[in-house]
């Protein structure tokens, strides 16, 4: 972290539990399941299915926010760069209210927040340049921190530091990223050192 001068976060799986069941999701909106679900939704020529497809997905989620609270060590970290003056924002899959939802429940301080609604979803690093641009960053000097392959791919593909948070059993994809952690601690211990 020595040079990062700010950090993004993903939203579900990386500050927040998420409790969303993508294989009923895709059963759902009869989304195959090598397809990105959110890019099926978009690309269905029939308005009515996909109008139902989209109200299937936020219901999911707006059901899930309620629930979320925050991952082990992800407050403590957040509360961390919060008190060092970095700057944070969420870059996350979720529509707006239900990322709302999570965010007031916990607490969160953190103000700055792109949603699927506001840009390309992830892997596209449209959002995470976006707010680069916006802190007058370089982008290697951001970190984005998520738990799935979409974030090290969005993180890489906008040529920013990618952190992996991985707590349980290393996907394939793990190499990826330029760092991975198993718990927020380990991202606590090296920010309380270099300040």
């Amino acid at each position: 972290m020595k040079n990062i001068k700010g950090v993004i976060f993903d939203l579900d799986g990386t500050l927040v539990s998420s409790s969303l069941d993508f294989q009923w999701l895709r059963q759902q909106v009869n989304c195959p399941d090598e397809d990105d679900i959110l890019t099926f939704t978009a690309q269905l020529q029939d308005p009515y299915l996909k109008d139902r497809a989209n109200s299937i997905i936020e219901q999911h989620e707006l059901d899930d926010a309620h629930q979320a609270n925050w991952i082990p060590g992800a407050k403590l970290f957040v509360d961390c760069l919060n008190q060092n003056n970095y700057p944070m924002a969420i870059v996350t899959r979720n529509f707006q209210q239900a990322a709302q939802i999570k965010i007031r429940n916990n607490a969160m301080p953190i103000t700055r927040i792109i949603t699927r609604e506001e840009a390309p979803a992830k892997p596209d690093p449209t959002a995470l340049l976006m707010i680069a641009t916006e802190w007058r960053l370089k982008p290697e000097q951001v970190m984005y921190v998520g738990d799935f392959r979409y974030d090290v791919e969005a993180a890489n593909n906008a040529g920013m530091h990618s952190c992996l948070y991985a707590p349980d059993e290393l996907p394939d994809y793990a190499h990826q990223a330029d760092q991975v952690i198993r718990h927020f601690d380990e991202l606590t211990a090296t920010l309380k050192s270099l300040n």
